[in-house]
C-alpha cells in the first residue's frame, strides 16, 4: 500500500479561536470546502509533474486520471475529515491493455515505485513532499474564509452559526 502523509498544522490561533462560535455543522461544512481546496493544490501538482512522464503517442494519460475523492470511509469511522489523492482505475494490469483516450493508466505504479529493471520515477510523493506549506496555507485561508461568511451569516440572522 502507499505509504500516507499525514500533517499538523501549528500556528492557527485565531483560526482556533472563531471555531468556538460556529456549529458543528458549519465545521464539517466550512471545512470539507477548505480541504477539497487543499488538497487540489496537491493533485495539480501531481498532475504536473504526471505529464512529464506520459507518452504523447498513445492517448493514455496518468495526468488525466489524477483524482480528489472523499474519504467518507474515514469520516464515518472516526469523525476525521479526509479526501484522498490518487490514479483512478486502479492497477491492474492487464494483457492488451486499452490505448484509446481516457483509458485506464495501470501502468502508473510501475512509473511511481520502479521495478528490478527499471529505476522509479515517482510522480506522486514529491507532489505532496513540495506542496505540503501551500496547501496548508491554502486549507487555513479558505477555512478562515467559511468561517468568516458563517459567523457573517449568524449574526445577520440573530442566531449562532
Amino acid at each position: 500500500m502507499a505509504d500516507g502523509v499525514e500533517y499538523t498544522l501549528t500556528g492557527v490561533d485565531e483560526l482556533m479561536g472563531k471555531l468556538v462560535s460556529i456549529s458543528d455543522d458549519m465545521k464539517r461544512k466550512g471545512g470539507r470546502a477548505a480541504l477539497r481546496k487543499a488538497a487540489n493544490v496537491i493533485a495539480n501538482r501531481a498532475k504536473a509533474n504526471a505529464q512529464r512522464l506520459d507518452d504523447p503517442e498513445t492517448g493514455r494519460s496518468i495526468a488525466d486520471n489524477i483524482a480528489v475523492r472523499w474519504n467518507g470511509r474515514e469520516f464515518k469511522r472516526n469523525g476525521n475529515l479526509a479526501f484522498r489523492i490518487g490514479v483512478l482505475h486502479g492497477a491492474v494490469l492487464k494483457k492488451h491493455p486499452d490505448k484509446a483516450k481516457n483509458a485506464p493508466t495501470p501502468h502508473w505504479r510501475l512509473l511511481e515505485f520502479g521495478t528490478e529493471n527499471m529505476r522509479a520515477q515517482p510522480f506522486m510523493r514529491p507532489a505532496a513532499e513540495n506542496s505540503a506549506a501551500e496547501a496548508s496555507n491554502t486549507f487555513v485561508e479558505e477555512y478562515g474564509k467559511a468561517i468568516d461568511r458563517a459567523i457573517a451569516r449568524a449574526a445577520k440572522k440573530g442566531s449562532r452559526a
